[in-house]
C-alpha cells in the first residue's frame, strides 16, 4: 500500500536524502584532489584513485543492489547501507595515507551503491501508482542535482576549512537518514532469502563491470592501450561480460535478473539513460576544467556558476512530475530536453577567452530545465513496465547505465581534448611564419612594448616569442573545449530517434498492486 500525509512526505525527503549523499560524494571530492595531493604527499596519478575506487565499487553493487534489497529485506539493506557510508565517511575524513583513504573510499563507494537505487524503489512504492510521476521527480531532485552541487561544496570546505570537512559534512546528515528510515519506512518481505547465492555471478560481475570502469577512469592518463594494465583489463571485461551474461541466463536464481529486458521500455530506456549519464557528468566534468585552466576561475567560483542551473532544476522537478501526471508523453518532454541541452553546448561551443562569468548563467539555465525535463521522463518511460521485484532490479540496472554512461562521457571527452588539441595547435602554427604580416606586425608592437618597459633587445624579442606561443597555447586549449561541447551536443541531439522506439502511453504510468 502507498504512504500518505506526514508519513509519505517524511520517506520522501529520507529516501532523497540518502541518495543525495551518494550523488553529491561522486564529484564532491574532485576540487578537493589538488589540497589532498599537497596534504598526503602523494602524485596527481596515485591521488586519482580517490574517485576511481569509489567509483569502480559503486558500479559493481548498482546492478546487484535489487538482488540484495531482496535477500536482506529492502529496509535493511537501505538502513545498513545508510550507516556504513556514514561510518566510512568518517574514516575517510580521518584517514592519515592515501592508502588508508582510497581503501574507505571503496568502502564509501560499495555503500553509496545500495543508496540510488533502493531509495528509488522505495519512492516509487511510497507514492500512489496515479502519482508516480511526481515521485520520479522528486527523485531526480538528487539525481541532477547531486553532481551539480558537489564541486560547489567541495570548493567552499576545502578553501573555507580543510579537505576532511568534504567527508565529516555526510556524517550529521547520514545520522539522521538513519533515524527517520529504521523510524518510519516499512520492513518489506525477504523475497530472495533461502535461494542459492549465485557465488559464481557475483564474481564475474566484480571483474568485468570493475575492470571497465577502471580502464574508463584511467585509460586516458595511461595513453590507454600503450599501458599493459589497461590491455589486460580490457580483454578482461570482454570475457568478464559475456561470462556474467552466460551465467545470469543459465542459473535459476541469478544476481542480475536479464529477463526483465524483454520490456522494450526498459531495454531501449538502458541506452537513453546511458546518454543521459554521458551529458549529465560529462559536461560536469569538462566545464570546470574550461574555466579553472584557461579563465582563471576559482573551485568556488566555478561551483557557484554552476549553481543557477541545479536551483532551475530543482524549480522544474514539480512541474514535469505534473506533466506527466497529466498525459503529456514523456518522449516528447524528453525531445525538447535533448534539444535544450544541445542549446546549451551550441551556446558554450561559441566560447572566447574574453567570456565572463555574466555569460554562464543563461546557457547553464537552460542546461538545468533540460536536464529537468530529460531525467524524470527517461525514468519513467525506462521503468514504465516493471512489475514487483523487477522494479529494484530495474532500478539498480538503470543506475548502473547512467554511472557507466558518465564515466564512458568523461573518458571520451578527455581523449578529444586530448587529441584535438594537438590538431588545433598545427592548424594555428601554420599561421606562425615570418611571411605573415599580421605576426610580424604584432612581434613588433610587442617588442617595442617590453623594451619600453626595460628589456634589451634580445630580451624584449624572446618575450614577444614567448608571448605569441601563449597565445596559441591558450586559443588551441579554447577550440579545443568548444569541440568537446559541440561534439556532447551532437551525441544528446541525435538520439532523440532512440525516445520513440520506446511505446507511447497517454495514461500515468501505474505500478502494479504487487509492487507495493
Amino acid at each position: 500500500m502507498a504512504e500518505t500525509g506526514f508519513k509519505k512526505w517524511i520517506i520522501t525527503i529520507t529516501v532523497i536524502t540518502a541518495s543525495l549523499l551518494e550523488l553529491i560524494d561522486t564529484t564532491i571530492v574532485n576540487v578537493s584532489l589538488p589540497t589532498i595531493q599537497g596534504n598526503l604527499g602523494a602524485t596527481l596519478e596515485d591521488v586519482a584513485w580517490i574517485t576511481t575506487g569509489y567509483a569502480v565499487a559503486n558500479v559493481i553493487i548498482l546492478p546487484m543492489s535489487g538482488w540484495l534489497g531482496s535477500v536482506l529485506g529492502r529496509k535493511n539493506y537501505f538502513l545498513g547501507s545508510i550507516i556504513v557510508f556514514t561510518i566510512a565517511s568518517f574514516l575517510c575524513g580521518n584517514a592519515t595515507g592515501l592508502t588508508e583513504l582510497v581503501m574507505f573510499r571503496i568502502v564509501q563507494g560499495m555503500a553509496g551503491g545500495g543508496l540510488i537505487s533502493t531509495s528509488q524503489a522505495i519512492l516509487l512504492e511510497t507514492w500512489p501508482r496515479e502519482q508516480v510521476g511526481t515521485a520520479t521527480a522528486l527523485f531526480g531532485l538528487g539525481a541532477v542535482v547531486g553532481p551539480t552541487l558537489g564541486p560547489t561544496i567541495g570548493g567552499y570546505l576545502t578553501d573555507n576549512y580543510s579537505w576532511p570537512w568534504i567527508f565529516y559534512v555526510n556524517i550529521p546528515v547520514g545520522a539522521l537518514a538513519a533515524f527517520f528510515t529504521y523510524t518510519y519506512i516499512k520492513p518489506t518481505a525477504k523475497t530472495g532469502k533461502g535461494n542459492p547465492i549465485d557465488w559464481w555471478g557475483i564474481a564475474l560481475l566484480a571483474i568485468a563491470v570493475g575492470s571497465l570502469q577502471t580502464i574508463l577512469e584511467k585509460g586516458e592518463s595511461e595513453d590507454w592501450f600503450a599501458t599493459g594494465y589497461i590491455t589486460v583489463l580490457t580483454i578482461t571485461a570482454v570475457l568478464g561480460v559475456l561470462l556474467f551474461i552466460w551465467r545470469e541466463l543459465s542459473v535459476e536464481f541469478p544476481i542480475v535478473n536479464f529477463a526483465i529486458l524483454r520490456h522494450r521500455s526498459f531495454a531501449v530506456g538502458m541506452f537513453t539513460s546511458f546518454i543521459l549519464g554521458f551529458g549529465l557528468y560529462g559536461s560536469v566534468f569538462v566545464f570546470p576544467i574550461f574555466c579553472q585552466s584557461l579563465l582563471g576561475f576559482s573551485a568556488q567560483q566555478t561551483g557557484l556558476l554552476l549553481l543557477p542551473g541545479g536551483l532551475f532544476t530543482i524549480a522544474m522537478m514539480p512541474f514535469v512530475g505534473k506533466m506527466l501526471n497529466g498525459g503529456i508523453p514523456a518522449q516528447i518532454m524528453a525531445t525538447v530536453g535533448m534539444f535544450l541541452f544541445f542549446l546549451f553546448t551550441h551556446m558554450l561551443s561559441n566560447s572566447t577567452l574574453a567570456t565572463g562569468q555574466a555569460d554562464f548563467f543563461w546557457p547553464l539555465a537552460i542546461r538545468g530545465i533540460g536536464m529537468a525535463l530529460l531525467f524524470v521522463p527517461l525514468t519513467t518511460l525506462a521503468i514504465a513496465d516493471l512489475k514487483g521485484p523487477e522494479i529494484g532490479q530495474g532500478t539498480g540496472l538503470n543506475n548502473m547505465m547512467r554511472q557507466l554512461g558518465g564515466s564512458f562521457g568523461i573518458a571520451a571527452l578527455t581523449t578529444i581534448i586530448h587529441i584535438r588539441q594537438g590538431v588545433h595547435r598545427n592548424n594555428l602554427l601554420t599561421n606562425v611564419n615570418v611571411y605573415n604580416p599580421l605576426l610580424t606586425d604584432r612581434l613588433k608592437g610587442l617588442t617595442a612594448n617590453f623594451m619600453a618597459h626595460g628589456k634589451t633587445m634580445s630580451d624584449a624579442t624572446k618575450a614577444a616569442y614567448a608571448a605569441i606561443e601563449g597565445a596559441v597555447s591558450r586559443q588551441s586549449i579554447l577550440l579545443t573545449y568548444d569541440d568537446a561541447y559541440w561534439i556532447t551536443g551532437l551525441i544528446m541531439l541525435f538520439s532523440i530517434p532512440l525516445l520513440y522506439l520506446q511505446p507511447f502511453s497517454k495514461k500515468p504510468v501505474a505500478m502494479p498492486a504487487d509492487a507495493h
